[in-house]
């Protein structure tokens, strides 16, 4: 393809936050409103099986932006900043690129420029509490200011000022909304930077919670398409979870009446409202490449960070192995490929994503990451035949998960439980012949085959005929442990 140089190419990163695999028509979603996103899925390599390294928000980024797992990264958990010395994708590159973080960050200061990115534009003021200087908490978001300078009033007091409450954001026009926004700056990145390489990341903020805004309206609730799992308890499964839809089951959420139905109905149909907005922003983002005439030399990729559970297992939220959470969309348009959909078989993991991209662009790959570059694979010079993945949860210092509620429902010692049961440590293989083991020292472990159960409806971890499998499949995590350090405990199998 003309223009191409192979050597120096640029990278554009867009990836959403809780956005489950099966919400793309190239995952099988043939009724979703996605058309740009669809569109670049037809000329990328689309991986079928692409795995997050931990089910919740800021392991998993601090995985994606430095190519550690979240032990390595010294963010096991949320509510935690990353260690200074943890370097970034920015900080790898040469000097020859300019690089952007637009979006999200989730991994300390959210406001201030920082790990090696020439520009920085900032979204979230509600993470203060994750900031490592005091006077970091006097100063606010680019889109705060975004705001601001449209005539909208602040409404929410923090320590620092006044800040947007979700639900004010929420209920803006959809052209005020967070993912447009990144999309108009990141248009102005790619125009400014169109005679030099660049490295951009762009991390969009929706479909996560409020599943409210502004299109509200595309998806009707009532013949919404949804999975076998839809509003079932996961019996035989860990205590955390059967306590965890215990509580969502008889909870509202957002407005939404999760006690009914209906109310989850209308929170889903929501949840699919955001993708169409991120799809918006997709659009614009391609269209400013192909017109700035960098498309030709420019990698882009489009993933998220994790998924959510959006009623499948009678749950919300993540934190969980299920596959609408640790399953996630994965595609990567390469320039000097044809524009053609190519479908990757086998089993890919976001910790090999890092090392991949900057064989991709043609940078050295530090030795300390713990992933493993597969240019080789979407050139079409290997497969993933073979391959197994691995994921951790950590929960200890995790949030209470009741604090998101908007009114009581488990009694207190429920509740208590369930944060109890939260605080223990699970890790997780999925092997190359599509078969799931989740171990935990001290609840229901889990055994799912996914060839024959791709929805999860059976727990076959107690049935004897599988005891020999799940001792082969433990002692692969615990050959991963040894090798990238991992200390959590596991069960005697």
């Amino acid at each position: 393809m003309s223009g191409v140089n192979k050597s120096n190419p640029n990278l554009v990163f867009i990836f959403s936050d809780r956005q489950r695999f099966d919400t793309l028509r190239v995952y099988g979603n043939d009724w979703i409103r996605t058309p740009n996103i669809n569109a670049l899925a037809d000329e990328s390599v689309v991986f079928r099986n692409c795995y997050v390294t931990q089910p919740v928000c800021a392991p998993a980024r601090s995985s994606i932006m430095t190519g550690l797992y979240p032990h390595t990264a010294g963010v096991p958990r949320n509510l935690t900043a990353m260690p200074s010395d943890i370097q970034t994708v920015a900080q790898m590159v040469s000097e020859d690129y300019r690089t952007a973080y637009f979006g999200k960050w989730h991994l300390g200061d959210e406001v201030i420029r920082q790990r090696g990115f020439d520009e920085w534009v900032s979204i979230m003021d509600r993470l203060y509490a994750e900031y490592t200087k005091p006077e970091y908490i006097g100063k606010f978001s680019d889109y705060r200011e975004y705001l601001v300078n449209l005539g909208y009033e602040p409404d929410l007091e923090i320590p620092g000022g006044k800040i947007f409450s979700d639900e004010m954001r929420s209920n803006l026009a959809a052209e005020h909304q967070q993912a447009p926004f990144l999309a108009n700056n990141a248009e102005r990145f790619i125009r400014d930077n169109a005679e030099n390489p660049f490295v951009m990341y762009v991390s969009m903020l929706e479909p996560h919670p409020p599943f409210n805004g502004p299109y509200n309206h595309l998806y009707d609730p009532d013949t919404l398409p949804v999975d076998p799992s839809f509003l079932k308890p996961p019996e035989g499964g860990p205590l955390v979870n059967r306590l965890r839809s215990e509580y969502y089951m008889q909870g509202e959420f957002d407005g939404h009446d999760l006690s009914t139905e209906a109310g989850w109905r209308q929170l889903r149909a929501n949840y699919m409202g955001h993708i169409t907005l991120v799809d918006d922003a997709v659009g614009k983002i391609v269209k400013a490449l192909e017109d700035s005439g960098v498309a030709d030399n420019t990698i882009l990729v489009f993933t998220s960070e994790h998924g959510d559970l959006v009623g499948s297992h009678a749950m919300l939220e993540l934190r969980s192995f299920y596959e609408p959470v640790s399953k996630v969309p994965m595609m990567i348009r390469v320039p000097w490929l044809p524009r053609e959909q190519r479908i990757i078989e086998g089993n890919f993991s976001q910790i090999d994503l890092l090392p991949t991209l900057l064989e991709l662009i043609g940078q050295p790959v530090p030795e300390f990451l713990q992933g493993k570059g597969r240019r080789n694979v979407i050139d079409g010079n290997a497969n993933l035949d073979g391959n197994d993945v691995f994921m951790q949860h950590n929960g200890y210092g995790d949030r209470d998960l009741t604090s998101e509620e908007s009114r009581p429902t488990l009694s207190r010692e429920k509740a208590d439980n369930m944060n109890y049961m939260n605080n223990l440590p699970w890790r997780s293989v999925v092997t190359a012949d599509r078969w799931k083991l989740n171990l935990c020292a001290g609840d229901q472990c889990e055994l799912y085959d996914l060839n024959t159960d791709p929805y999860e409806m059976n727990n076959l971890f107690n049935e004897h005929s599988h005891r020999d499998r799940i001792r082969q499949m433990a002692v692969r995590i615990r050959v991963w442990q040894d090798k990238t350090g991992d200390l959590a405990p596991l069960p005697t199998v």
